[in-house]
C-alpha cells in the first residue's frame, strides 16, 4: 500500500483491514504489481517503507511460516526497493554513456576529414625530400674530396717532420754501423769468448781477462784483429729493456748478476749455475714461472719429466746437482742426437727431441770441481754473491725498513725507468717494422704517422721524466748512502760466517736465514732521534744478533776463532789496524836459527822478536829487551802478562801491536790476550760465554726452519725439546710429539711421521740422522716440500754427531743451511765434571750396598777417575795419545759391577775391580798401549787398600772424603776441590802452558786460513798472493840440493853393514821426497805462468805455500812433523846435510842425530843387529840399554866401539837432571828441555835392570800416538807411576 501510494501520498490507514480492501480486486492488484513503475518511486513512499524494512520480522523466511502469499509480497517489496536503489545509481551513468557516444561519432567524422588532408601533404613532402637528399649527397662528396686532400697534405707534412727528427738518430746509427763493419768480427770473437769462458770467473778476473789479456793479444797478432776500443759485451748481447725486465723478475741489480743473466740467455751449451746463495735459481723460477719443469737427479720419475719436456720443447731446471752428473744424462748434456737430430737416447729409450727444448743445471755447492767433459758440455756461470753485491742488496733491505718511503720511491723510479725503456723500445721497433713493411702510397697510413708522433711524444715525455727522476734518484741515493755502513757491516759478517765451513763442515749458513736474522736485528735496534746514532745502533744490533745466531751453533773451541775473525775484519774494514801487523800476528814468521841472548825467552820467541824488530813500528825492540832485561823478565814471567803494562814506551803501542809482541814472548797467553782484545774493541758482551736459552732459539724456528742439534758425547739436548713440548702441550701421550731414532729401516717411519706432522701441526724429533747417510738427500727434499704449505705449528728437531774427519761428513748442505744449529757441549773443568759424574747417582745409590763405607769410597774415587779421564783430553797428546769417547755409561756400569762384587765378596777384590774397570769398561775404548798403561796407573793410584786406611789423597790437596750423604759429597767437592790446575790430573803445570800454546797456534792458523783472499792485495799487505807463492817456490827450488846418486854411493861401499843399509834407505826416501818437491813446484810454476791448467792439487800446493804449511803431497812422502813450511824446509836441508856427511865415507857419525831419520826405528834396530852379529846373540832376545851421559854433542869426537851416541831428543812432562843422572820435575815454562847425549847399546834382555826405571816412550813429534819410535828405560828416584800420570815422553822434534 505504501509502495503503490499514488503521487507519494501514503495512506494513513495501513491496517490489515485497509490492506484487504486494496487487495480485494485481485486482478487489479496483480496488474498493479506487474506494471508497477519501479523506476520512479516517490520519496515519501520510500521514507514510509523504511520502518517496515528495518523490522526483523519483515523477512520472507519468517513470514513464510505464517503465510506463503504474504512471504511472496514481502519478497517483492524488498526486491523492488533494492532494484530502485540500484537503478538510482546506474541511471546517471547510462545518460553519461549516451552523451559520450554522441561526441565520439562527431570526432570520428572530423578525423576522417583530417587524414585525407595529411595524405595529400605527405605526397608533396616525399617529392621535396628526394630533391634535398640529392643536393646534400653532392655537397658531401665535394667536402670529402677536399678533406682527403687536406689530410694527405697534413700527413705528408707530419711524416716528413717526424722522420726529420728521427733522421738524426738514424744517421748516427748508420754511422755507427759503418764503423762497426771493420770491428764486427773482432767484437763477435770477443763476445763469444765472453759467453764461453768468463761465466765461471769472479768480477775481477772477468775484467782482467777481457782488458788485460784478450784485447792486447788480439792487437799484437801479426795480423791484428780490430776490436771496438770501448766494447761492452752486454751492449751487443742484450739491451736495457731486457735487463730491466730481468730485474723486475728478481735478478739482483749488480753488474755481475746482469752479466750472468746475459750469458745464461745467450749461451749455446746448457748453462750450469753455481749458485750457493740461491739467488740465480730464484730469478730463473720467477722468469719462467709455470712453464718451468723443476727436477732433481735421483728424484722419482725425473727421467719421465725430462722425456716429456724434450718432446714438448719445454724448459727443464735440474737443481742441486752434486759434483758428478748422472751418466744417464750424458747424451743429453752432450746433445748426442740421433736420427738426423730428431731424437736423443736417454737410458735405453729414444726420446723425441724438440729444437726449442732448453736445459738449465744448478748446483748449491760453493766451489765445485766438475769433470772436464762436464765443463766442455756446459757453460758454467758463477752466481755466487759478492761482498759488494750483497752490500747493495742489504742496503735496499735496511732502507726499506728504516725509510720505506725512500725505498718505495726508488723502487717505483726503477720500475718506471725500466718501463720507459721497454715502452720506447717497443714503439721504435713497431715504427721501423711498419716503415719497412709499408708498400705503395703509404701517405694514407694514418696509424704509421700517429705511431711516429706517439713515439716522438713519448720519447720527449720520457726524456723529461728521466731528467726529473735523475734528480730524485740523486737525492734518494744521498739519503740511502747514510745507511751503507750498516749494510757493509752485515755483508762482512755474512762472508765471515760463510767461511766458517773452513773450520768444520757442520758450519753451513744460508743467505736466506741470514737475511731473516738481519731483518730482526734492524727491528730490534733501539730507536734514536739522531740519524748518526740510529745507524750506530743498527750496526751494533746487526753485529751482535749475527754473532749470537752464529755462536750458538759453534763448538766452544771455535767460538774465539770466530770472534777474533769478526774483530779483525771489522777493524780492517774501518782501517783501524795495519794489515802487515795482522799478518805477523797470524803467521808469526819467526827468524829461524837465532839464539836467544836472554834466558827468559826461548830461541823461537827471540826469532819472533827479531822479525818484529825489522818492522818500522817495532824498531829496536830486540835491543831494548837485551838492555832492560830485568824489566822485561818481570813482565814475561808475570802470571797474566796480557793484563800488565809493557815496559817503557812499548806500553803506548796500539792493541794489535801489543798482541804481536805478546805473541812472540808469551804464546801460551794468547787466547786470553785475544779475548781481552775483542772485549776492548767490540765490547764485553762478545766474550761472555753465556749460551742462549732454548726457548729463545725455539721462537726463531718454524715449519721451514728446523732446529739442528750438533751432538757432543755425554750430552742430551733433546731434554730441552721435551720440556718445551710439555709446556706447549706437545707430548707422546697427546700423540702430537713423534720421536724417531734413525737407524736401519727407520726411514719410512720418519717419512710417515714428517708427513703426518706437517699436515696436523705436530712436532717431530729425528735423532742421529748421521747413521742413515743414503736417506739424507730424500730427507732434504722432504723438509723442502714441507717447508711451504705446512701447518704453522709443524716443527722438526734434528740431531747428529759431527763427522770425525771431513771425508766422513754426510749431512747435506741444504739441511744445515736452513736449520738453526745448536751445540750442547759437556761442562769443562774438573769441578763441573766431578759434579756431573756424581749427578748420575742419588742417595738411594749410596745406600744400596751393605758395605757402605767401601762402596761409597770406591764410588767417589771412580767418579774422580771418570772426571779425570774425560777432562784430560783437553791436554792433547800429552793427556791421551788418542781421543776416546768415555761416557757416563762407562761410569754407571762400573758402579753396578762394583756393587755386585762387593755384595759377592767378603774382601774388596781390588785387582779384579781395577782389571774390569781399566781393561773392559774404560779400557774397551782404548786402542793405544801407552794410553792403556795410563788408565791402569790411574786406577792403581785411586783404587787400592790404602784408601780405607786413614787419609788418602786423590790429588794434591784433595783427600778422599769420608762417609757422607749424597748432598754432602756435592758440598765436599765445592769446598775441598782445589782450583783447576794440571796437578789435579797428575800433570805438571807446563802441560797447561803447552796446551794453551797449541790452542793459540791453532787459533791463529785457522784465522789465517779464513782471511779473505782479496785482503792480500789490500794496501800495505805487500805482495799479492801469487807473488808471495812465486817467491817461496823460487826460494825452495834454488835451495833444494840435487838428489843422491845411489849407484855411485853403492860403488863406494865395501861391506853393507846394518848402518850402511839404513843410510841407503834414508837416501832413497830423501830422493823420493825431493823429486816430488821439485816436480810439484815446477808444475805449479808453469801453472802460475798459465802454461799448464791449474789442477786441484796445484791449487792445494799454492794454498799451502801461501799459508806456510807443508803441502799434503810432500807430507805423504816425508816424516811426521808439526812445523810450518819454513821450519820444515830448514829442517829438511839439515837432514840432507847430515846424510851427505854420513854418506861421504859411510863412517858412523860420532853423535847421531836420531831425529834426522825418516825411520829412526831402522837405526835403532841396526844397533841391535850389528851387536847381535858381532856377539852372535839372538836378535829377538836383545834390547837397548839407554845411558844418559853428561856430555853435549860438541864434547864427543868419535863414535863408541859398540852402539851409538844419539842427540836431538827432548823431554816433555819432566826434565833430566844432569847432576844426579835421574829424571826430575820440569822447570816452570821450560816445556821441552833438551836431553844430553844418550849412549845406546844393545844388551841381552835379561840383563836390563828393571828397578827404579821409567819405561819412557819415544815419539817423533809432540803429536805422539802413531809417531811412536821406541821405549827408552830412564832412571828415576820417584815411582814410575808419577811420570806415567805426568805423560812424560821423549820427543825427536818440538
Amino acid at each position: 500500500m505504501v509502495l503503490m501510494a499514488p503521487g507519494g501520498k501514503v495512506p494513513k490507514d495501513r491496517s490489515w483491514k485497509a490492506a484487504k480492501v486494496s487487495m480485494a480486486r485481485v486482478d487489479g492488484f496483480l496488474d498493479a504489481l506487474v506494471h508497477f513503475d519501479k523506476e520512479n518511486i516517490h520519496e515519501n513512499c520510500l521514507k514510509a517503507l523504511r520502518p517496515y524494512l528495518q523490522d526483523p520480522e519483515f523477512n520472507p523466511e519468517f513470514v513464510t511460516s505464517k503465510s506463503c502469499a504474504a512471504a511472496g509480497l514481502c519478497s517483492w517489496v524488498i526486491n523492488i526497493v533494492r532494484f530502485y536503489e540500484v537503478y538510482c545509481d546506474v541511471e546517471p551513468k547510462r545518460q553519461a554513456l549516451n552523451k559520450a557516444n554522441a561526441e565520439l561519432a562527431a570526432a570520428q567524422e572530423k578525423l576522417a576529414n583530417i587524414k585525407v588532408k595529411i595524405a595529400h601533404l605527405n605526397e608533396n613532402l616525399a617529392k621535396l625530400t628526394a630533391k634535398f637528399e640529392r643536393a646534400t649527397a653532392d655537397k658531401l662528396m665535394c667536402q670529402q674530396e677536399a678533406e682527403a686532400t687536406a689530410c694527405t697534405i697534413s700527413l705528408a707534412n707530419r711524416l716528413v717532420g717526424g722522420l726529420a727528427s728521427e733522421n738524426v738518430r738514424w744517421a748516427e746509427a748508420v754511422r755507427d754501423f759503418r764503423e762497426q763493419q771493420s770491428t764486427l768480427c773482432g767484437d763477435v770473437l770477443l763476445i763469444t769468448a765472453f759467453i764461453s769462458y768468463l761465466g765461471y770467473f769472479t768480477k775481477k778476473y772477468r775484467q782482467d781477462l777481457l782488458d788485460a789479456v784478450w784485447r792486447p793479444y788480439l792487437r799484437q797478432l801479426n795480423v791484428p784483429i780490430p776490436v771496438t776500443p770501448s766494447l761492452d759485451p752486454l751492449t751487443m748481447l742484450t739491451d736495457d729493456a731486457d735487463i730491466a725486465a730481468w730485474q723486475n723478475e728478481g735478478l739482483p741489480a749488480d753488474r755481475m748478476s746482469t752479466e750472468n743473466a746475459t750469458i745464461l740467455t745467450n749461451c749455446e751449451r746448457w748453462p750450469l749455475m753455481v749458485d750457493p746463495q740461491l739467488q740465480g735459481i730464484k730469478w730463473i723460477k720467477a722468469k719462467y714461472g709455470e712453464e718451468l719443469r723443476v727436477i732433481r737427479t735421483g728424484q722419482k720419475g725425473y727421467l719421465d719429466t725430462v722425456e716429456r719436456a724434450l718432446a714438448a720443447g719445454e724448459v727443464v731446471l735440474i737443481e742441486n746437482l752434486e759434483e758428478s752428473v748422472d751418466p744417464v744424462l750424458g747424451p743429453l748434456l752432450g746433445r748426442e742426437t740421433i736420427k738426423k737430430g730428431r731424437y736423443i737416447r736417454i737410458g735405453d729409450r729414444e726420446c723425441e727431441y724438440s729444437p726449442s727444448f732448453r736445459l738449465i743445471l744448478h748446483t748449491k755447492l760453493a766451489n765445485p770441481h766438475y769433470q772436464p767433459e762436464t765443463q766442455a758440455q756446459c757453460t758454467l756461470i758463477n752466481f755466487t754473491v759478492t761482498r759488494d753485491g750483497l752490500e747493495d742488496q742489504l742496503l735496499a733491505a735496511v732502507v726499506s725498513m728504516e725509510r720505506p718511503d725512500l725505498e718505495e720511491l726508488k723502487s717505483e723510479l726503477t720500475k718506471q725507468q725500466n718501463g720507459f725503456k721497454i715502452t720506447l723500445k717497443t714503439l721504435e721497433d713497431n715504427l721501423l717494422s711498419r716503415l719497412s713493411s709499408a708498400s705503395g702510397n703509404f701517405l694514407g697510413d694514418t696509424a704509421l704517422v700517429e705511431n711516429l708522433e706517439t713515439t716522438k711524444q713519448t720519447a720527449a715525455e720520457i726524456e723529461d721524466k728521466v731528467q726529473e727522476s735523475k734528480v730524485t734518484e740523486t737525492k734518494i741515493n744521498e739519503a740511502r748512502e747514510h745507511y751503507r755502513p750498516a749494510a757493509a757491516r752485515a755483508s762482512l759478517l755474512y762472508f765471515i760466517m760463510n767461511d766458517l765451513n773452513v773450520i768444520h763442515l757442520m758450519y753451513q749458513f744460508s743467505l736466506k736465514a741470514f737475511s731473516v736474522v738481519f731483518q730482526k736485528a734492524v727491528q730490534r735496534a733501539p730507536p734514536e732521534e739522531s740519524l748518526k746514532e740510529r745507524i750506530q745502533n743498527l750496526i751494533d744490533s746487526i753485529t751482535f744478533s749475527v754473532f749470537q745466531y752464529t755462536t750458538r751453533g759453534l763448538f766452544e773451541c771455535d767460538k774465539l776463532t770466530y770472534t777474533a775473525q769478526v774483530a779483525f775484519q771489522i777493524l780492517l774494514m774501518n782501517n783501524e789496524i795495519n794489515m802487515v801487523e795482522l799478518d805477523f800476528l797470524l803467521r808469526y814468521p819467526a827468524q829461524p836459527g837465532v839464539t836467544s841472548p836472554v834466558e827468559f825467552l826461548s830461541n823461537h820467541s827471540w826469532g819472533g822478536i827479531k822479525s818484529l824488530a825489522s818492522m818500522e813500528e817495532f824498531r829496536n825492540l830486540d835491543r831494548d829487551i837485551e838492555g832492560s832485561a830485568k824489566r822485561w823478565k818481570k813482565f814475561v814471567e808475570s802470571e797474566c802478562p796480557e793484563r800488565e803494562k809493557f815496559p817503557q814506551e812499548w806500553k803506548n803501542k796500539s792493541a794489535l801491536q801489543r798482541l804481536c809482541m805478546l805473541r812472540a814472548i808469551r804464546p801460551d797467553r794468547m787466547t786470553y790476550a785475544v779475548r781481552d782484545f775483542v772485549e776492548e774493541k767490540l765490547g764485553s758482551k762478545y766474550v761472555i760465554g753465556r749460551s742462549l736459552d732454548f726457548t729463545t732459539s725455539f721462537e726463531e724456528s718454524g715449519p721451514a726452519t728446523p732446529m739442528f742439534f750438533i751432538l757432543s758425547p755425554g750430552v742430551d739436548p733433546l731434554k730441552d725439546v721435551e720440556k718445551q713440548g710439555k709446556k706447549l702441550g706437545y707430548t707422546f701421550n697427546n700423540r702430537n710429539f713423534h720421536n724417531v731414532s734413525l737407524g736401519q729401516g727407520q726411514e719410512a717411519v720418519a717419512e710417515e711421521a714428517l708427513a703426518m706432522a706437517a699436515k696436523e701441526g705436530h712436532w717431530v724429533i729425528l735423532q742421529n740422522i748421521h747413521l742413515v747417510a743414503k736417506w739424507l738427500s730424500s730427507l732434504e727434499k722432504k723438509l723442502e716440500q714441507h717447508s711451504a704449505g705446512s701447518h704453522q705449528e709443524f716443527r722438526v728437531f734434528i740431531s747428529a754427531e759431527p763427522a770425525p774427519s771431513p771425508d766422513g761428513h754426510v749431512i747435506p748442505q741444504g739441511i744445515l743451511e736452513n736449520s738453526i744449529k745448536i751445540t750442547n757441549e759437556p761442562p769443562t773443568g774438573m769441578h763441573a765434571n766431578l759434579h756431573k759424574a756424581l749427578d748420575n747417582f742419588s742417595q738411594d745409590t749410596l745406600e744400596m750396598c751393605a758395605r757402605e763405607n767401601e762402596f761409597k769410597s770406591i764410588l767417589f774415587a771412580l767418579c774422580y777417575f771418570h772426571a779425570v779421564v774425560a777432562e784430560r783430553r783437553k791436554f792433547g797428546p800429552q793427556g791421551w795419545n788418542r781421543s776416546y769417547p768415555f761416557n757416563t755409561g762407562d761410569l754407571t756400569i762400573s758402579v753396578n759391577v762394583l756393587y755386585n762384587y762387593l755384595e759377592a765378596n767378603s774382601k774388596v777384590p781390588y785387582d779384579d775391580l781395577r782389571y774390569l774397570f781399566g781393561e773392559i769398561m774404560y779400557g774397551g775404548h782404548i786402542t793405544d798401549d801407552w794410553d792403556r798403561r795410563l788408565c791402569k796407573t790411574y786406577l792403581e793410584e785411586f783404587i787400592k787398600p790404602e784408601m780405607l786406611e786413614g787419609e788418602f789423597f786423590l790429588a794434591p790437596g784433595f783427600p778422599l772424603p769420608g762417609n757422607m750423604d749424597y748432598n754432602g759429597y756435592h758440598q765436599y767437592i765445592d769446598d775441598a776441590l782445589p782450583a783447576e790446575s794440571p796437578y789435579l790430573y797428575g800433570l805438571h803445570p807446563n802441560a797447561e802452558i803447552g796446551f794453551l800454546t797449541q790452542t793459540s797456534e791453532k787459533l791463529f792458523r785457522t784465522v789465517l786460513e779464513m782471511q779473505p783472499r782479496a785482503t792480500s792485495t789490500g794496501e800495505g799487505a805487500g805482495a799479492t798472493r801469487e807473488e808471495k807463492v812465486k817467491a817461496c817456490l823460487d826460494e825452495i827450488l834454488e835451495k833444494l840440493p840435487d838428489e843422491f846418486n845411489i849407484p855411485e854411493l853403492m860403488a863406494k861401499v865395501e861391506e853393507r853393514t846394518p848402518y850402511v843399509v839404513v843410510a841407503f834407505q834414508e837416501c832413497e826416501r830423501m830422493n823420493i821426497l825431493s823429486s816430488e818437491i821439485k816436480r810439484s813446484l815446477q808444475e805449479l810454476d808453469l801453472g802460475l805462468k798459465g802454461e799448464l791448467t791449474m789442477t786441484s792439487n796445484m791449487e792445494n800446493l799454492q794454498s799451502a805455500l801461501f799459508l806456510d804449511t807443508v803441502p799434503e803431497s810432500w807430507t805423504r812422502r816425508a816424516y811426521p812433523s808439526v812445523a810450518g813450511l819454513a821450519g820444515w824446509f830448514a829442517d829438511l836441508l839439515s837432514r840432507i846435510k847430515e846424510l851427505e856427511t854420513w854418506t861421504g865415507d859411510f863412517v858412523l857419525p860420532s853423535v847421531v842425530w836420531l831425529a834426522g831419520f825418516f825411520n829412526p826405528q831402522s837405526f835403532l834396530t841396526a844397533i841391535l843387529q850389528s851387536t847381535a852379529r858381532k856377539s852372535e846373540w839372538p836378535l829377538d832376545r836383545m834390547t837397548l840399554q839407554c845411558d844418559v851421559t853428561k856430555k853435549t854433542r860438541e864434547d864427543l869426537s868419535s863414535p863408541p866401539r859398540e852402539g851409538a851416541y844419539v842427540h836431538g831428543l827432548f823431554m816433555e812432562g819432566a826434565r833430566w837432571d844432569v847432576q844426579t843422572g835421574m829424571m826430575t820435575d820440569a822447570l816452570l815454562k821450560d816445556l821441552t828441555p833438551a836431553m844430553p847425549v844418550i849412549f845406546l847399546k844393545a844388551v841381552p834382555a835379561d840383563r836390563q835392570a828393571p828397578r827404579s826405571v821409567y819405561p819412557c816412550p819415544v815419539y817423533k813429534t809432540c803429536q805422539r800416538g802413531p809417531t811412536y819410535v821406541w821405549t827408552f828405560p830412564l832412571k828415576t828416584k820417584e815411582t814410575p807411576s808419577k811420570w806415567v800420570l805426568a805423560g812424560v815422553a821423549l820427543l825427536l822434534q818440538i
